[in-house]
């Protein structure tokens, strides 16, 4: 099976998308330079804010990351992630626009909780995640409940995102998003990263429960893509 070229359409944040990077790399199982795949990464930080469009209260981001992923695919990626939750509220959108296949972070995130057997999940994510109902509609169609903060918590959540890791200012970040995290793991069988923001802060030590982090499920999926342990389309 030859193997494939990596499109990451990123930029959202550009920290998140160089953790992304990072995670691909550590989860290669590669001995020399030679044996990691090929990776082409658009860092686009100029595409207008996602939450902030599903809320009404600002500017399109589909022209930017459609413009993004058809750059991708002109460069030579065979298929596109996007280290972005929030963004796959467009994944449809994108997805008409291009040839190749933008594999969905949320749907393999919904894949490995409904593979770990657990039935109620607590999700820290953006407003925006939350109101598009990104990742209700992956886990509800799959039977598994979905635990979100209440909303003085969630606006601890949207906090720690924006004031926090977007903001460079990771300590405040971690701070705000695991005591939003501890209160939500009472509710739940595990914790959904559902930002990527929030892969950045916190780690599977920090909590009492599972954390599910897209991050990783898209960056071994990823690598199994490239390296040609798994076809597009399964």
């Amino acid at each position: 099976m030859a193997e494939k070229v990596i499109g990451i359409l990123g930029g959202m944040g550009p920290l998140a998308t160089a953790e992304l990077f990072r995670r691909i790399i550590e989860k290669t199982p590669a001995k020399r330079d030679q044996d990691h795949p090929r990776i082409i990464i658009y860092n686009n930080p100029k595409i207008p804010d996602r939450t902030a469009f599903i809320l009404g209260k600002g500017e399109d981001p589909r022209p930017e990351l459609i413009e993004g992923a058809r750059k991708l695919e002109s460069w030579g990626a065979d298929f596109i992630i996007m280290p972005c939750n929030t963004a796959h509220f467009f994944a449809e959108s994108i997805q008409r626009a291009i040839k190749i296949p933008l594999v969905s972070m949320v749907e393999e995130t919904a894949k490995r909780i409904e593979e770990m057997g657990i039935r109620k999940v607590g999700l820290l994510a953006t407003d925006g995640t939350i109101k598009g109902l990104i990742y209700h509609r992956a886990l509800l169609n799959r039977g598994i409940k979905i635990a979100v903060p209440n909303p003085e918590y969630q606006k601890l959540v949207m906090e720690g995102i924006y004031e926090g890791v977007k903001a460079g200012n990771l300590e405040l970040g971690r701070e705000l998003l695991l005591k939003v995290a501890e209160r939500l793991e009472r509710r739940s069988e595990a914790i959904i990263a559902g930002c990527t923001e929030v892969s950045v802060a916190i780690g599977p030590d920090d909590l009492g429960v599972p954390l599910i982090d897209p991050l990783d499920v898209i960056a071994e999926k990823a690598v199994r893509l490239a390296l040609g342990m798994e076809e597009l389309g399964d």
